[in-house]
């Protein structure tokens, strides 16, 4: 593990290689699961602000699972999320020819634990985990790419700001040196 802090990463943000591979997985991870993406409080007044905007790229089943439920719902354990078609998939899911999944979001305001992905944070007052979420729906992507430290630079930035990053770096550099 890796102390930046008081954030606990997981080796596996430095170690492990992944690039997102939509033709295979068809975008799973805003269909599969059983409750929507993590959202931070901060970040529902910004879902609101744009929502006029996304509204007419939602499916009509999305655009009602907003209009019922709203741009955050709490969890079964409390924690807030998207909302959810059905109990399935992200009510800001959109679809195309193919069926592949993509987020109506993506140009207007993403989510960070979605421009996290594969890399989920958990926090637990005193320390934040930092860890690689490991889904079967996602073999398609290991292997590939720039380790998840590189690959997720931006979002890691947006997360938990540059300060952080730099220190992040030296500490993987310090674990590359030492072996």
């Amino acid at each position: 593990m890796i102390i930046v802090g008081n954030s606990i990463v997981s080796d596996d943000v430095a170690d492990q290689r992944f690039s997102c591979d939509l033709a295979c997985c068809k975008g799973a991870c805003c269909v599969d699961g059983d409750s929507g993406a993590p959202l931070l409080e901060s970040e529902v007044a910004e879902l609101e602000r744009v929502l006029p905007d996304v509204m007419p790229l939602l499916t009509p089943e999305g655009r009602a699972a907003v209009e019922q439920q709203g741009v955050a719902v709490r969890d079964t354990d409390g924690d807030l999320g998207t909302p959810l078609i059905d109990g399935g998939a992200c009510a800001f899911a959109t679809r195309t020819p193919d069926g592949t999944a993509l987020c109506a979001l993506q140009h207007l305001y993403k989510p960070v634990s979605c421009h996290l992905y594969p890399i989920r944070v958990e926090d637990y007052g005193e320390f934040t985990a930092v860890n690689y979420h490991r889904w079967d729906i996602c073999r398609c992507a290991l292997g590939h790419g720039e380790p998840l430290y590189i690959a997720l630079r931006e979002p890691l930035i947006r997360r938990f700001g540059s300060e952080w990053y730099e220190e992040l770096l030296e500490q993987i550099n310090l674990r590359e040196t030492n072996g």
